[in-house]
């Protein structure tokens, strides 16, 4: 894959009000875009974010219509950052498992389609651009501590997949990026260490300025991606044993 400059750019990043997608907006602006749009649900959650090539956007990526006036009103931009999630499922006999996967799925993969679907044709005629979705480790194998949550990021590993044959042809970059454990409100209830999200942002654009189609930007992510690079039975073996200890 192609190397991608971040400098000069027109970026969006979908929930960019906090975690991740805070840090990646910051970031780009580090970086030298040449304008960001911001979206988040509450735009007014980016209101200290003061950078004249930020441009907050009202999105919610499970609403059809403000994704299309979203798109509409970002018809300049080149790189697309599908960052927005949530993390709600519990064990799966849980009595509300069925409504929070649904959720899940609704934001981490179909919001995710929608955009795709929307914003294809603007980056193919803006040169084809680039495409980053934030997935997670638990997309390379099901973690049971959130099996819904799992689901919904393999999910969007194997958009990442299909996008990446898909879209080559228009010349459209599209990066899978895959977090370990991050400091964020998503994670609080996590006890494993954790990278802080202004270092994973980084490692991201370093990523995707240095063409790796597949990011692994924390030491816990590179650990686990190499594995299921080696061996996804492997993986699964790994994360059995970092959920209930190692087996005899």
């Amino acid at each position: 894959m192609n190397a991608y400059r971040i400098e000069g750019a027109v970026a969006l990043v979908t929930g960019a009000n906090r975690g991740i997608g805070r840090a990646l907006t910051e970031a780009l602006l580090a970086r030298g875009v040449k304008k960001v749009y911001a979206a988040a649900r509450d735009p007014e959650a980016l209101r200290d974010l003061s950078d004249a090539r930020m441009v907050p956007l009202r999105l919610d990526v499970t609403d059809a219509e403000q994704i299309r006036a979203a798109a509409a009103v970002a018809s300049d931009v080149e790189i697309v950052f599908n960052n927005a999630g949530v993390a709600l499922g519990n064990g799966i006999a849980d009595q509300a498992v069925i409504e929070q996967g649904r959720r899940e799925m609704e934001v981490n993969y179909i919001g995710p389609l929608r955009l795709l679907q929307e914003l294809t044709p603007t980056l193919a005629r803006n040169g084809g651009g680039a495409i980053v979705n934030i997935s997670s480790v638990a997309g390379l194998s099901g973690f049971p501590l959130f099996p819904t949550y799992s689901a919904s990021k393999a999910a969007l590993h194997s958009l990442t997949q299909s996008a990446r044959i898909l879209l080559g042809a228009q010349g459209t970059s599209v990066f899978g990026v895959y977090p370990g454990p991050v400091d964020t409100d998503m994670a609080r209830e996590l006890t494993f260490a954790k990278s802080t999200p202004r270092d994973v942002a980084f490692a991201i654009l370093d990523g995707i300025e240095a063409g790796q189609e597949d990011i692994f930007p924390d030491s816990f992510a590179k650990e686990l991606g190499a594995l299921f690079l080696s061996s996804p039975k492997a993986l699964e073996h790994q994360i059995a044993a970092l959920v209930s200890g190692p087996q005899a």
